[in-house]
């Protein structure tokens, strides 16, 4: 089992590589060449401010989102890999959010690191505070105090896309998978030409809003997807949740339209960078539900919100 001790001191300084040193006392992780330190806030240690991923931190540390059964079955369809499979492995969460899928993992018997940009992994901590094979740290993915080639197993769930360059999160997180790991990601799926011109204006505008405003627009999305054939019809031109939980719905509307990056990918595009990666036995890993009508609409990309899904194994 990794304990906290272990994790705190295997970091380095994210810029020049180097270990760092652990002061208990002074509640600060620092580097003795550079002097440079990164404090420990709330037991986690903190490499950068939220900057504009802070509406992330405000929705996972304000809704209650997580639901074990679902988070299970949610984990295993977008990583491609069973819970069977995790026990004893090193793991990252990269772009961990509120930390479900940590817990997920964690109670598998994986040691596990969750690390995110936003303030969410107060939250996430708060939810695995009975694992304690399970770590945070907020940090950017770009730039994370982990050495190179450490993890037998890296998941990036619907985070990647939120960054100014999605390729260069990729690429720096997929340096951390060992040889013979693997590596899952979910990014947002390319919709329709028609469904993206409508769906980027309104992010134009939602994007300005002050988050109080935004999230009440965000409750008239989720009273429209508690309402059945709207919440299948409707969704397909403006994006609104239809998560069958009301807090679930507010969170992932909210969740579209205040970021302030966001892109949209193919599985090509992502195929593509994991070649370029050095990665090898992909497998493109179909959507979580099923049903004739749900896969058609899925491969037309006619579903907002859809994602396209790879799994590789690094050589």
């Amino acid at each position: 089992m990794l304990a906290r001790s272990e994790f705190l001191q295997s970091l380095i300084d994210p810029e020049t590589g180097t270990p760092l040193v652990w002061d208990a006392a002074a509640n600060v992780l620092w580097n003795p060449t550079t002097q440079v330190r990164f404090p420990l806030v709330n037991g986690i240690p903190r490499f950068v401010e939220q900057a504009h991923l802070a509406s992330f931190g405000l929705q996972w540390n304000k809704y209650e989102v997580a639901h074990d059964d679902e988070d299970r079955a949610t984990f295993q369809a977008k990583t491609g890999v069973l819970l069977s499979e995790l026990k004893g492995l090193r793991i990252l969460d990269a772009g961990c959010g509120g930390g479900r899928y940590s817990k997920v993992a964690g109670e598998a018997g994986a040691d596990v690191i969750g690390a995110d940009h936003s303030a969410a992994v107060d939250k996430a901590s708060q939810l695995c505070g009975h694992l304690p094979n399970v770590h945070f740290l907020q940090g950017d993915l770009k730039h994370l105090p982990l050495q190179p080639a450490s993890f037998d197993f890296v998941f990036s769930i619907g985070v990647m896309h939120h960054d100014a360059n999605t390729r260069a999160v990729f690429d720096a997180v997929s340096r951390l998978v060992k040889p013979g790991g693997r590596m899952a990601v979910w990014l947002y799926r390319r919709n329709q030409w028609w469904q993206e011109i409508i769906n980027s204006g309104l992010r134009r505008r939602t994007v300005q809003m002050p988050p109080e405003r935004l999230e009440r627009w965000c409750r008239w999305g989720a009273w429209l997807g508690g309402i059945p054939v709207a919440n299948k019809t409707l969704n397909k031109i403006v994006n609104f949740s239809a998560h069958p939980n009301w807090e679930n719905r507010v969170c992932d509307t909210f969740d579209w339209f205040a970021p302030q990056y966001q892109y949209h990918h193919t599985v090509q595009e992502l195929t593509e960078w994991y070649h370029a990666a050095g990665f090898g036995d992909l497998r493109v890993l179909p959507p979580e539900k099923t049903g004739k009508i749900y896969r058609w609409t899925y491969e037309h990309n006619l579903l907002i919100g859809s994602g396209v899904n790879v799994i590789g194994t690094k050589h």
